[in-house]
């Protein structure tokens, strides 16, 4: 197959990529390697992909209209995995035009080029944060998610939304995959997991959230990378039988689902924090603080469909997926 994924110098668009390419797919990676968090630890991503002789890489931003339909006429991709999007919950709160451009605009001529060149299967990055204000746990797709607490949240809402009408207007199948928390080496430094053990080995306050009491579906990179894989084999059709009055809105009349992608057990915020102590072996100094804006209180995934649909099952336990993590941060940063 030959593939585009988009956010290729991204956490889990290089992972992906390298998981594809292992598999014999030939994969064209795009980013606009923006400046969001450290282009270096970008740069060196793309690295770990250079000997891989089935990738390609392309520097092109998401809202460049222009570029990205020359891009999807000349390479006549098969599949797409659209990972790339301006991230980050708090961020959105103070650079919202960011997420404008990347999220929906991005996202929209992704749409387009998928339409235009009659790509087999769009599989994207929808996030977790869609749950906004639910408190019925485990988060279910089968959940109304109309009431998101940030922007960041409000973007992913929407590009579902897209996606629908897409697969409904151009027969396009789409699967959308609401990610928790991903961790693992070459992870994102904005993402906790990160920025704790970088404060921890410098000796700095770390900030504990709602004073601890929080829970999240911490997932490793590699159980992620799995069910992106596998799902892409899976493509939606249409139900003719299906009803908005009978049905889940995580499926459709149209070629078009949605699905949760977690690991299915959340992990207390101060329990993740001393697996990360541990494997250091040092105590965090810390702040606790009040639940900041944009935050939830808990995160938890209900990944029974996933499962049916492909066969996926998470099988890193914290424990190791801290001790992975902190090794390559050890060594990346040469502490």
């Amino acid at each position: 197959m030959k593939y585009l994924v988009t956010g290729v110098a991204g956490f889990i668009g290089s992972a992906v990529t390298k998981s594809l390419c292992g598999l014999g797919h030939s994969v064209v990676g795009i980013d606009n390697l923006n400046n969001y968090y450290d282009v270096n630890l970008k740069h060196d991503r793309l690295k770990q992909l250079a000997d891989q002789s089935l990738f390609c890489f392309k520097q092109i931003d998401l809202s460049d209209r222009n570029a990205i339909t020359e891009l999807f006429k000349a390479e006549r991709f098969e599949r797409v995995i659209h990972l790339a999007a301006q991230a980050g919950v708090r961020y959105s709160i103070e650079n919202p035009h960011a997420y404008a451009d990347s999220n929906l605009v991005g996202h929209l001529n992704i749409l387009e080029g998928c339409r235009q060149t009659k790509v087999k299967h769009l599989v994207y990055a929808s996030s977790s944060s869609v749950y906004g204000l639910n408190s019925k746990t485990p988060f279910a797709t089968s959940d109304s998610v109309d009431h998101p607490v940030s922007l960041y949240a409000a973007t992913k809402k929407a590009n579902e939304l897209m996606a629908h009408s897409y697969s409904h207007l151009y027969d396009i199948p789409t699967t959308g995959l609401r990610f928790f928390t991903v961790y693992g080496a070459w992870g994102r430094p904005d993402m906790a997991p990160f920025i704790f053990t970088k404060k921890i080995l410098e000796g700095e306050t770390i900030d504990i959230n709602n004073n601890g009491d929080m829970w999240r579906d911490f997932t490793h990179v590699d159980d992620i990378v799995e069910g992106v894989v596998r799902i892409a084999d899976v493509i939606p059709i249409r139900n003719e039988t299906w009803t908005v009055e009978m049905g889940t809105p995580a499926t459709s009349s149209a070629p078009y689902a949605v699905y949760n992608i977690g690991h299915g057990s959340p992990i207390n915020l101060m329990d993740f924090v001393k697996a990360i102590e541990d494997e250091l072996g040092i105590r965090a100094m810390k702040n606790f603080r009040e639940m900041q804006p944009g935050d939830v209180y808990q995160t938890y995934a209900d990944t029974q469909d996933l499962f049916a649909a492909t066969g996926y099952q998470p099988k890193v336990c914290v424990k190791e997926g801290v001790a992975e993590f902190v090794a390559w941060y050890r060594d990346y940063y040469k502490i």
